[in-house]
């Protein structure tokens, strides 16, 4: 996969013809260099595995990488991370890659099932729900932009009985996370700078980007830090950059701790089943396969087995491991250790691509006129320029279709402003599955041509 990407990057620095041969090779040479030291940081494949941990983290993506950090703070406990994907690398990390991701091994590639009822402009029906198969999860996979929710959502959980969850009691948490890089927008109250994990503005904006921004505010829109207090308004996108890099769970909380000696990770290793204790119903293990190992591993948990394996990986593995739904169960022949509803009540946002804008000028975002010379110096001298641009997403607001006035308001609808169309990236259509015929049909007119889109998302 790591080849694949490579080859692109080379394909594009050849292609552009104002490229010196010095400027050329300067480019692949920081690439490499990159690599290496990204390499170098990440803490190594285990080549062997004792028969007992303190913990056993299954799943090394955005949440395992923050467990197996605080876990191993107690040098007494020994920690076991278990990633089914491989390392991750820096042209991963590449902002405007994000795109391209999704098309690699580093993908689960999970498909919605056929329906009549929605995607239908998709083929055969189906969505993509891409999810990272890789340390640092879909943190690696994602397009960067970082947006905790509203206050109230928090309080709603916690008025529903989830003690812990509401907004002034998980607000201590976001502070610690985060490294704040915003300083016209930091306030003490609501954001922290001594966190892991790096949160700022991407360090490039196109005019198109300034001119949305600039437009709502002319029209009252407030401009808003949407992770502090209010979130109704508009903002140049927060995004977790680290020097214009992308910064993902596994660069922030693996790579500082890359030395401690009390954490074991085991790369493309795929966990089969958490072992359960059928008389008292407690974790005590889990059963892992290696890719080239003919057998699997058992592995015993001292303490706790603790599931971080996604959205889709946590509940699978939760029935394989006879936890879930009785009938299901029975059907796949997985015995019953107990009858719970895992797997259900499944919710994602509703978001529709498409809303284009044309415009007259060469200010937006599109990749067949973006990897000039200039471009492409700009981002590998000092990761600067379009290419630092979090897959284009450049601007987002929030709103409330109820109440538009009110500055502390419940937003129900985000919109996303990027910096192109789908016409402006060969590639970004058959990112979400549109029908090839349909994409034809509707931008095949405009491709090459300078647009923005405004992208909506149901909250």
């Amino acid at each position: 996969m790591e080849k694949r990407i490579f080859r692109i990057i080379i394909a594009i620095t050849i292609t552009s013809l104002y490229v010196t041969s010095g400027q050329l090779i300067e480019g692949i040479l920081k690439i490499w260099l990159a690599g290496e030291n990204q390499h170098s940081r990440e803490p190594p494949d285990a080549q062997y595995l004792q028969s007992e941990y303190d913990f056993i983290i299954v799943g090394a993506g955005t949440a395992g990488c923050v467990l197996a950090n605080r876990l191993t703070e107690n040098p007494n406990w020994k920690v076991l991370l278990i990633e089914a994907g491989t390392q991750e690398n820096y042209l991963m990390d590449i902002p405007m890659l994000a795109n391209y991701l999704q098309f690699t091994e580093n993908n689960w590639k999970y498909m919605t099932q056929p329906s009549g009822n929605f995607c239908l402009g998709m083929d055969n029906n189906q969505c993509h729900f891409p999810r990272g198969k890789v340390v640092g999860g879909s943190s690696v996979l994602n397009y960067m932009l970082y947006s905790r929710g509203h206050h109230k959502d928090f309080d709603k959980w916690a008025e529903m009985g989830n003690t812990g969850w509401s907004y002034e009691e998980v607000l201590p948490y976001f502070k610690k996370v985060e490294n704040f890089q915003i300083p016209a927008m930091f306030n003490e109250t609501y954001h922290g700078k001594n966190g892991y994990l790096s949160v700022t503005n991407p360090p490039f904006h196109t005019k198109i980007a300034a001119s949305l921004v600039k437009a709502g505010t002319e029209m009252g829109w407030n401009y808003v830090d949407y992770n502090g207090r209010n979130m109704v308004g508009i903002s140049f996108s927060q995004a977790s950059l680290r020097d214009g890099v992308r910064d993902s769970s596994s660069r922030a909380y693996l790579h500082p701790i890359n030395g401690r000696e009390n954490l074991t990770v085991k790369k493309l290793t795929q966990v089969s089943k958490v072992l359960i204790d059928p008389r008292t119903k407690t974790a005590y293990g889990v059963e892992c396969w290696t890719r080239g190992r003919k057998s699997p591993y058992v592995i015993r948990a001292r303490k706790e087995v603790i599931l971080s394996a996604g959205t889709i990986g946590s509940p699978q593995i939760l029935m394989l491991s006879g936890v879930g739904p009785k009938n299901h169960l029975k059907q796949k022949r997985i015995p019953v250790m107990q009858n719970l509803k895992v797997g259900y009540n499944l919710m994602d946002h509703i978001a529709c691509g498409g809303i284009t804008f044309l415009v007259n000028e060469t200010i937006s975002l599109n990749t067949d006129k973006m990897f000039t010379s200039q471009n492409l110096n700009d981002y590998f001298h000092r990761h600067r320029g379009p290419i630092s641009v979090p897959g284009g997403l450049e601007v987002c607001s929030f709103h409330d279709t109820e109440n538009p006035d009110d500055p502390d308001a419940h937003p129900d609808i985000e919109l996303f402003y990027l910096g192109g169309s789908m016409a402006s990236d060969r590639t970004l259509h058959r990112n979400f599955a549109v029908r090839t015929e349909l994409f034809e049909e509707v931008y095949g007119p405009i491709k090459g041509r300078e647009a923005f889109m405004i992208f909506p998302m149901i909250l």
